[in-house]
Order: structure tokens, then C-alpha cells, then sequence
């Protein structure tokens, strides 16, 4: 398989899953504005720390994390590679440059989520009140995402190329999960005398609705506790969101497209991944609490980082493909 359609699949998939969890990020927040009112805006800041781009927030608008300041950085915003629309557009374009690749449908499924979030952006510059009122248009979002990764299992050969972007999914999936996690625990709710208190239960359900979670884990803990939100959304591994479910897909979509089975590795990005894999594997929620949370979700963050970042240079730079292609003549 060439190495340009690796990497398009890789970051057209990334970029879906990143604009689907900064959909579910504001839409969760929308709820929890309803439940906990903050006239300050301090609870719309986290989201930009989720997404790691403090620097460009403050840069464009100082200190001043408005819902309108916040809802268009997040969702509309050009200068902002992370945002939804910026998302969008890249995953378009990775589509548009492996059309012989994919099916129809998918093309034709990123082209109505990419339109349907630009105009949007239209409508947000002649009036941003009109849209921050619709809080339907993020389910539109998630439900378009959702349709694709539906299309793309239904209508797409399951070879190397669905794996590279299976890959790339899982991979954007648990760093998401992990930094949503990580804001709660340690910025969103810094004075001790609210641990426990009913603002605190309302914020650890509203990670959990933003994981899509809430439902699942009511059925297996009922009741909303912070160690156990922990440990469902960082060591499950059955629920779809949870960083040790991701990095096991993760693995396997790996393993795929390097023929090595799990546990054998030849590449870096199978070590690196493998390692952390078996961290999860074997470690559980006392553990993780007793080396500090916000520790432990860091050095995950920074461990998918370098999976990433070795993935892209295993498989997408040109040295790489220049020492596939000597194999294949020797």
C-alpha cells in the first residue's frame, strides 16, 4: 500500500474522531451550564485546556474564555487547527486525495458533515447568538461522525488502509478521553471543600456524558463516584471510550497491518504501543490514585503522543517509504 493513502486514512479518521469529541466537549457543557450556572465563564476554559491550545486562545482573545469566545474558537475558527471546521476541512481534503481508496458513500458522508459544519460557521458570523442556542446542531455533529465510522465498517474492505484509519481513530480517542479526564480532576473543581459535594457528583456525570457514558456506567456502579468514573473511563476495557479499550483496537489494528501478532514487535510504534497496552493491562485504579491521577493521565497523554509521532515515522515520512521500497527489491 503506498505510504500517501496510510497517512490520509490515518489523519482523515483522526480528524473525524477529533471534531466528534470537541462536539461532545461543548454539548456537555451546554448541560452542565443549565445544571451548575456559572456567571464568571470559568467552567468554559477547561474545554481549550482539553484541547491543548491555551496559547492560541489567549493569543486571539486574552483571558476573557467566554461560551461565544470558547464556542467559536472550538468550533469555527480557521486559525485554529484543532477546531471543528479546521477538522473538517483537513479530513475533506485527506478524503478528496484517496477517493480511489474509499467507498462513495464515505466521501459523500465527510462531504455532508464538512457542509454541515460550514455553514454553520456562516450563520455563526452573521448572528454566533443564533447558534449558541441550538444545541441540536452538536448531536447533528456526533450523529455524522457516527455515520461515518458506520459507513466506513459497512462499505469499506477491511485491508490495510481500514486499519490505518482504525489506527488513527483509537489513537485520537484515547487522547481524548484522557485529557477530558484529566481537566475535571485537576483544574476544573481545585478547591478541596467541593470534593463530594453536589456540584462536584454533577461535573464527574458530565465527564461521563461526554464519553457517552453515563448509562453504561450506571449499570455497573449505579451510583456517581469519582474513583470509580476513573477507573471505568481509563481501565474498561468492553466500553468503546475508555483509554484501555482504544489502545487495545489500537494494537490490533497495528498488528493487521504489520503481520506480527500481538506481543511481538519489529517497528517502534508496536513496542511503544505494546508498552503501554500492558501498563494498562496490569495496573488498576488504586494504583493509578496512590502515583496521583493527573501523573498518570499526563504520562499516558505524553506516551500517545510518541505513538503517534512514531507511527508517522514508520510509516508516512519519506525515509520510510524509501526503505519499504528497497525491501521489496531485495
Amino acid at each position: 500500500m503506498l505510504s500517501r493513502v496510510a497517512d490520509s486514512m490515518y489523519w482523515m479518521c483522526r480528524y473525524i474522531e477529533r471534531a466528534e469529541n470537541t462536539a461532545r466537549f461543548i454539548a456537555v457543557n451546554f448541560i452542565l451550564a443549565l445544571d451548575a450556572p456559572d456567571p464568571k465563564g470559568a467552567q468554559w476554559m477547561p474545554l481549550v485546556m482539553a484541547s491543548g491550545d491555551n496559547a492560541l486562545f489567549e493569543k486571539k482573545y486574552g483571558k476573557e474564555a467566554s461560551k461565544e469566545n470558547v464556542m467559536n474558537f472550538l468550533m469555527f475558527d480557521t486559525e485554529n487547527p484543532n477546531s471543528i471546521l479546521s477538522c473538517l476541512t483537513a479530513a475533506r481534503e485527506n478524503a478528496r486525495s484517496i477517493r480511489e481508496i474509499i467507498s462513495s458513500e464515505m466521501w459523500e458522508q465527510v462531504n455532508k458533515f464538512y457542509l454541515l459544519v460550514r455553514d454553520l460557521a456562516t450563520q455563526a458570523r452573521t448572528d454566533f447568538s443564533l447558534i449558541a442556542n441550538q444545541f441540536e446542531m452538536f448531536t447533528q455533529m456526533k450523529m455524522a461522525a457516527h455515520l461515518f465510522e458506520g459507513i466506513m465498517a459497512a462499505t469499506m474492505s477491511h485491508n490495510e488502509a481500514w486499519h490505518f484509519g482504525r489506527l488513527g481513530r483509537f489513537l485520537e480517542r484515547a487522547d481524548k478521553t484522557s485529557r477530558i479526564l484529566d481537566v475535571k480532576y485537576f483544574l476544573l473543581l481545585p478547591d478541596v471543600a467541593d470534593v463530594g459535594s453536589s456540584l462536584d457528583t454533577i461535573q464527574w456525570a458530565a465527564v461521563l456524558k461526554s464519553a457517552s457514558g453515563l448509562e453504561m456506567y450506571r449499570k455497573i456502579y449505579h451510583r456517581i463516584d469519582p474513583v470509580n468514573v476513573a477507573e471505568f473511563l481509563i481501565l474498561n476495557d468492553v466500553f468503546p471510550r475508555a483509554i484501555r479499550y482504544a489502545v487495545s483496537r489500537a494494537q490490533r489494528s497495528l498488528s493487521s497491518v504489520t503481520g506480527n501478532p500481538i506481543g511481538r514487535f519489529d517497528i517502534p510504534p508496536e513496542r511503544l504501543l505494546g508498552k503501554l497496552h500492558s501498563e494498562l493491562e496490569f495496573t488498576d485504579i488504586k494504583e493509578i490514585f496512590s502515583k496521583g491521577m493527573h501523573e498518570c493521565l499526563d504520562d499516558i497523554q505524553i506516551k500517545l503522543n510518541d505513538i503517534g509521532g512514531s507511527v508517522s515515522e514508520a510509516f508516512f515520512t519519506l525515509h520510510s517509504l524509501e526503505m519499504m521500497q528497497s525491501q521489496s527489491q531485495n
